[in-house]
């Protein structure tokens, strides 16, 4: 399709590691993952993706989530396009968001989503209360700071039931093999000059081929998608606390800055001056 209509917004909270986006779009996002949860609410149309489940498909009131790390993709399902909102937390601000005490599971980086599509009516509302109040905060900076209580009530409302109805503690999984743990680690030291497949392969003790497909059986994805998606999750935690476009590309790894523009709307559905513009003041509170 030539030109699909996409229409992303990204809008900041007070808390740090928090975001959301609303998203109206006929794109097809390829594979990619994020650095974060990711919980939202399909408003519009529906949706196929790929899961660490397999292939699921999401409908109008359906919740989607995804883990830190957990590969996946969508694609409009019975429609020219779908629109939906969604909560995205850094592990670090639903540890800090969740009373593990009040849920009975793991409240840091050990927990798991355990669908990647969610039926619940009283989770849904909630949710949806507190992306609505989020964005008019961005509308409206001025009511930002009487907002600020309802905000952090929702918050945690959101996170406890997350984590108490559709989470558990992340399984334990076969650890990668060392030859697949070093080609990631050489990556993720060069990411503005990465070694070749064949300076991976022979550090892995594996054959391209090899390297190739169990990077990808670990990965979910290749190892020059990953390293595609590592600078982006850099620049974007760059841009984040401070910095300017340009040297969030030149630091994370970027040609220039329109490369890592071309990167942010494959992989976040936003722009890097969209990202910068929502945490302008006064989205964070001191």
């Amino acid at each position: 399709m030539k030109n699909p209509h996409h229409d992303c917004r990204v809008f900041g909270s007070p808390w740090e590691g928090v975001h959301g986006t609303r998203i109206s779009s006929q794109r097809r996002y390829g594979r990619h993952w994020h650095a974060t949860f990711g919980i939202g609410i399909i408003d519009e149309g529906a949706q196929r993706s790929a899961s660490g489940c397999g292939e699921v498909e999401a409908h109008v009131g359906h919740l989607i989530a995804t883990n830190p790390g957990e590969v996946h993709d969508g694609r409009p399902l019975g429609g020219p396009f779908r629109r939906w909102r969604m909560l995205y937390l850094e592990p670090a601000a639903l540890r800090w968001a969740v009373d593990a005490s009040a849920t009975g599971t793991a409240n840091d980086g050990d927990m798991a989503l355990i669908r990647p599509v969610i039926s619940d009516d009283r989770l849904r509302r909630t949710l949806g209360d507190l992306l609505r109040l989020l964005e008019a905060r961005a509308a409206a900076p001025k009511q930002a700071q009487a907002d600020a209580l309802r905000c952090e009530e929702l918050l945690v409302q959101t996170c406890t039931m997350l984590a108490s109805r559709h989470g558990a503690q992340r399984l334990p999984v076969h650890a990668p093999s060392a030859g697949v743990s070093r080609a990631r680690e050489m990556l993720a030291d060069c990411l503005a000059q990465p070694p070749s497949l064949g300076q991976l392969a022979a550090s892995s003790g594996l054959s391209k081929y090899q390297l190739l497909r169990r990077f990808r059986e670990v990965h979910g994805v290749t190892p020059f998608a990953w390293l595609l998606q590592q600078r982006a999750e850099v620049a974007r935690g760059l841009i984040r606390r401070g910095a300017a476009l340009a040297d969030a590309a030149m630091a994370a790894g970027f040609a220039d800055q329109s490369h890592m523009t071309r990167a942010f709307a494959l992989h976040f559905g936003f722009t890097p001056g969209a990202w910068q513009r929502a945490w302008t003041p006064p989205a964070r509170l001191q």
